[in-house]
């Protein structure tokens, strides 16, 4: 069926129309005048205008049809368009007619639009293909074999195109396979490779695998052509065969070595195997496009490989100025991969609004902004951002959750918990903007408050592992609910045994408990897994606690080397030496 859109354009070409006509007969005498005598009557005062009435007008049918269809109310666009097709020579009234009483499932209704439009002159292809749909959706089998025969055997250019669209349609998707595999064969298959991959296509859609396999093997045989190589390689792919996917876009290759989508299916799959190099070296050779770069400053960031994104930005800033133009936002992405921020910068600056990947160069811009220490700067882009989205939910949510991360990082809490806040407002229950400003709360010694975004949070995911350490942690770090507390550390170092941010909520918790030896243990474990700052503020008052202020202090300075403006180290020593 057409689309809505579609079908209601073509509604400009339904000429037809009813005229009206207002008759005025007789004046008005003036107010004090003698009447004059009556003048003689007109032709028109004895023609009697006839206004169709709302059946049997066309044009109101077709305008109802189209409406129904834009509202998405098939059953009216079905009865409004049978109607219309009683009224109407128009052979699209009729089609439209069959095709919606097909779809509604009407099949009376189908059968005599069916009729009427082979009165007005439909092809004996479409007739064939709405009758096997018809037959097909009253569950006649046979019938349904017969009609898409005799479609097959119109020779018409569309037959297997119309073919497919039957089965693909049918709500009895094993009938439909079996039909595809008794009728679909080679012997009648046209010679045209694209008709065999689309049955192919259509077998694997319908679960006949070994069909599928068998049709692109014998395309191959027929046609011996890259995209025949191409589709088995798919298949093949897909059925986990990834030696005999690789084997079949070798050949393909060998046909075409220039297509430019050759190469990428094949580097993709190569990427995928983990085989980087191979892929690289398939897109190194050839023409270049903004794909091939993108996929190659992919795999070559996958494998870690400098020298390889060196050359891809060198060639790219060289490439032709509709390459280059068009390809900002990657240059960017390769220049801030190599460290060259200025670049990067400039780079994310040429990308156009209307870019796709506008919204990113910005969001990139903000973030390398602030990695430069360029922080109000960064702010401020992102406070233009908040505005420029403010009618896009998802880009909104991102800009103030990288606002609130970046305060955050700068031990800025309570601008980072107005961030996620604003955020919540937009998307509210986000569990990543919970866990978020759960945390920002904590900082702030709002623990009320952490704590109730957290338990709204494993509220919509229970087995959150983070959200249960973190509600741990803060009710510990509060020293209230410790039994609760212990529940969920114990929960979250079960699920991950060596996470060391875990260890220190545990940790952390015992020296709550009083259980200091414990607590060194934990602690320093977890200080030599990762250098982390506030687990050494935590193995540090452990220390102290033990009266061992010397190996206490030796650690602080360790911290404080590692972040010099640790806030949860200048509060620890203010407690510690008031």
């Amino acid at each position: 069926m057409l689309s809505r859109w579609a079908k209601f354009k073509q509604l400009r070409h339904f000429a037809i129309c009813a005229i009206g006509l207002a008759v005025l007969a007789g004046c008005a005498t003036a107010p004090g005048q003698q009447a004059s005598r009556p003048a003689s009557r007109q032709p028109l005062d004895h023609l009697a205008v006839v206004t169709p009435d709302t059946d049997h007008d066309l044009m109101a049918q077709l305008l109802a049809g189209e409406m129904a269809i834009v509202r998405t109310d098939l059953k009216a666009a079905t009865e409004a368009y049978a109607k219309a097709m009683a009224l109407s020579n128009d052979p699209r009234v009729a089609q439209q007619a069959t095709e919606l009483a097909t779809a509604t499932h009407d099949t009376a209704l189908a059968g005599r639009a069916i009729e009427r439009w082979q009165e007005l002159g439909a092809k004996p292809a479409e007739l064939a293909m709405v009758r096997a749909q018809l037959a097909l959706d009253r569950g006649d089998t046979d019938e349904a074999n017969r009609q898409l025969d005799k479609l097959i055997a119109t020779g018409d250019p569309d037959a297997w195109r119309r073919f497919g669209r039957v089965l693909l349609t049918s709500r009895d998707s094993a009938v439909a396979a079996r039909l595809l595999e008794s009728l679909a064969t080679p012997q009648r298959l046209p010679a045209d490779p694209q008709a065999w991959l689309a049955m192919s296509e259509l077998g694997d859609k319908l679960g006949r695998h070994a069909y599928a396999q068998q049709l692109a093997d014998a395309a191959i045989k027929r046609f011996n052509s890259a995209e025949t190589y191409a589709w088995s390689a798919q298949l093949k792919y897909r059925n986990g065969d990834r030696a005999g996917a690789q084997a079949m876009f070798q050949k393909a290759l060998g046909r075409e070595p220039k297509n430019a989508s050759l190469r990428l299916a094949y580097a993709t799959l190569l990427g995928q195997n983990g085989d980087y190099a191979q892929a690289a070296k398939v897109l190194d050779s050839g023409p270049q496009n903004t794909e091939t770069y993108a996929l190659r400053a992919t795999l070559a960031a996958r494998a870690s490989d400098t020298k390889a994104i060196a050359r891809i930005y060198a060639q790219l800033q060289r490439a032709p100025h509709d390459v280059r133009d068009g390809n900002g936002f990657l240059l960017g992405t390769l220049a801030e991969m190599l460290d060259k921020n200025d670049e990067a910068l400039d780079w994310y600056s040429q990308v156009p609004d209307e870019d796709e990947h506008a919204f990113e160069a910005d969001l990139r811009s903000a973030i390398l902004l602030h990695k430069m220490a360029r922080i109000g700067e960064s702010h401020a882009l992102l406070t233009q951002m908040q505005t420029d989205y403010l009618d896009q939910p998802a880009q909104l949510r991102r800009a103030y959750e990288v606002d609130a991360s970046l305060y955050m990082a700068e031990q800025k809490f309570p601008m980072a918990e107005a961030a996620f806040s604003r955020a919540l407002q937009v998307v509210p229950d986000d569990p990543e903007l919970l866990y978020g400003r759960g945390l920002a709360y904590a900082e702030t010694g709002q623990t009320d408050k952490a704590v109730a975004d957290f338990r709204r949070l494993l509220q919509l995911k229970p087995d959150d592992i983070d959200a249960t350490n973190a509600l741990g942690y803060t009710l510990a770090d509060a020293d209230r609910d410790l039994p609760e507390a212990e529940k969920l550390i114990q929960t979250a170092r079960a699920a991950k045994p060596n996470d060391p941010a875990i260890a220190d909520s545990w940790g952390w918790l015992q020296y709550r408990l009083g259980h200091l030896d414990q607590a060194e243990q934990t602690l320093r474990a977890a200080w030599q897994a990762r250098k982390d700052a506030d687990v050494g503020v935590h193995l540090g008052e452990v220390l102290w606690k033990q009266g061992r202020q010397s190996d206490a202090q030796h650690v602080f300075d360790e911290v404080r080397r590692i972040d010099p403006k640790s806030s949860t180290l200048h509060d620890t020593l203010k407690r510690l030496n008031p």
